[in-house]
């Protein structure tokens, strides 16, 4: 239970950092909006290449960043989630017994 404490910390800690960068992108360009939980997906093509990139390369490339960000946010959250469940379920057991 005690790695499980430390482990959780650590996840929060890692977690806090994403939202940070992710704070960070929203702020370089208005038009990513100030959502931290969402993706961004606004003209967005299925394949390899992105046709907006030909319009506007750093807007487009910002995006693809913010994405990648949001999805690690999102790992870590499910990992954070299954940790403190694992956590909570050894918590009750020293508990009732």
């Amino acid at each position: 239970m005690f790695f499980g404490t430390i482990f959780l910390i650590i996840m929060y800690l890692i977690f806090k950092y994403i939202l940070a960068w992710i704070t960070y992108v929203n702020s370089l360009d208005p038009r990513l909006g100030e959502s931290t939980w969402r993706w961004t997906y606004d003209y967005q093509v299925h394949g390899d290449r992105d046709y907006s990139d030909l319009d506007d390369k750093d807007f487009v490339r910002l995006r693809r960043k913010k994405n990648k960000l949001v999805t690690i946010m999102y790992s870590i959250f499910l990992i954070m989630f299954i940790a403190f469940m694992s956590w909570l379920s050894k918590f009750l057991i020293i508990i009732l017994n």
